[in-house]
């Protein structure tokens, strides 16, 4: 379910804070954020997120094009091998 028109998009207020600070200095730093659930917002485009997927730090670097999704989008938690029987290979009838 989507969040409500009304109440506007999620952003935690440290990482929103730092946002608005380097697009003011201009600086193109790094910035690192825990907040996965945080939805991307115009003021972030062309700035560099990194976002904990729980092992390591993912950079993601904001375009128009991911505005208004969410941080944990782009960082994976979960990392896909294959399925177990994938491996052997199928017989012709």
């Amino acid at each position: 379910m989507a969040r409500s028109i009304k109440k506007g998009p999620f952003i935690e207020k440290k990482l929103y804070k730092r946002v608005v600070e380097m697009s003011k200095s201009g600086d193109k730093r790094m910035i690192k954020t825990y907040s996965r659930c945080s939805t991307v917002i115009p003021e972030m485009v062309g700035l560099t997120i990194s976002v904990y997927n729980g092992k390591t730090w993912v950079p993601v670097y904001v375009t128009e094009n991911l505005v208004g999704h969410k941080l944990g989008e782009f960082a994976p938690t979960r990392i896909f091998r294959s399925h177990a029987g994938s491996d052997k290979k199928v017989a012709k009838r």
